[in-house]
């Protein structure tokens, strides 16, 4: 992994350790009594990740940097959601009647590569597993998690892939994303600002002046998921998604083009290397939801349990997403 500088990874990982280790009691603290047991047992299991990651950073392997980071990330993330007791806030109108997903939700989207000479990967089809932030952004994440539910994605094309994002959504190339009775469904811009108790809807950072200020969600890591929309109209999203593929070191927050102007609903946690060798044609066999389905409201439900993933080992020329 090129721009992994070690020293500052051990400073992160020895202090993450040293919190979990010592603040463990402040930490639970927070947690409802109803869902003590489960965080203590979250919290032990991001006490051994980090230990582990001490051994990954000691033994300088920059290709475990990554899979270990988010392998605590994801336990630090099931760790905040078992601290929240209902959902926080009320959605405004008029966004309320959008579909909303009321906490976090798994996907997995297989994503099959077509035949290419010379690669390690061709033909391979495998999974990207994404989590869902309903907590930040239950309005772009519900009418994504609808999406899905709905199997709009499944056998869509790879639209876009030019190393600085992945992006499909679009169904028929038109620039048109989910039209349902007649009419194409917006959705607006969401972006929560840290610090802030509810996200700011409609507007950039930068509209309202708060260009300084940072989103809970930023575009600092590679997998980070987010809608796509038209450059001069902030609440012009639909159905078309990207993923950043660009790594940290290259998009730190506040400094890249993206944070405060597009609303981040989501993140990669597993399989970033197919993402990585994903090329425009390449097939989205399907995306299902894995867990957290029974959180999305006004939204598509889907009769019976869903099922499970298969067990395998799809943004045209648009304006939407600035180029690297």
């Amino acid at each position: 992994m090129p721009g992994v500088r070690f020293s500052g990874v051990e400073s992160s990982v020895s202090t993450g350790l040293r919190i979990v280790s010592n603040d463990s009691a402040k930490i639970l603290a927070s947690v409802p009594a109803s869902r003590k047991a489960e965080a203590t047992q979250l919290l032990a299991q991001l006490k051994g990740a980090l230990q582990d990651f001490s051994v990954v950073v000691a033994n300088k392997d920059k290709q475990e940097v990554p899979i270990q980071q988010q392998a605590c990330l994801a336990l630090v993330g099931a760790l905040e959601e078992s601290m929240v007791d209902g959902f926080p806030f009320a959605v405004p109108a008029p966004y309320d009647t959008l579909p909303a997903l009321k906490g976090r939700a798994e996907v997995e989207m297989t994503l099959q590569l077509k035949q290419r000479a010379g690669s390690s990967k061709s033909g391979v089809t495998g999974v990207v597993t994404m989590i869902l932030d309903g907590y930040n952004a239950p309005v772009s994440a519900g009418v994504f998690t609808d999406l899905v539910q709905r199997g709009f994605y499944d056998g869509m094309e790879v639209q876009r892939a030019d190393g600085f994002v992945m992006q499909s959504g679009d169904p028929d190339g038109k620039a048109v994303g989910f039209v349902e009775g007649g009419v194409e469904r917006k959705v607006p811009l969401e972006i929560m600002v840290q610090g802030d108790k509810v996200p700011l809807y409609g507007d950039t950072l930068e509209d309202v002046r708060r260009f300084k200020e940072q989103p809970a969600l930023p575009f600092n890591a590679f997998g980070t998921l987010a809608l796509a929309r038209e450059e001069f109209d902030n609440n012009s999203a639909s159905s078309q998604f990207f993923l950043l593929l660009k790594e940290s070191e290259l998009t730190p927050s506040g400094t890249n083009i993206l944070d405060g102007r597009y609303g981040v609903f989501g993140y990669v946690v597993e399989g970033q290397d197919l993402l990585r060798d994903a090329k425009v044609g390449d097939l989205i066999k399907s995306i299902k939801v894995t867990r957290g389905a029974e959180n999305l409201v006004n939204g598509f439900k889907k009769a019976g349990p869903t099922p499970a993933p298969a067990p395998e080992t799809t943004v045209g020329a648009l304006s939407e997403v600035p180029s690297a």
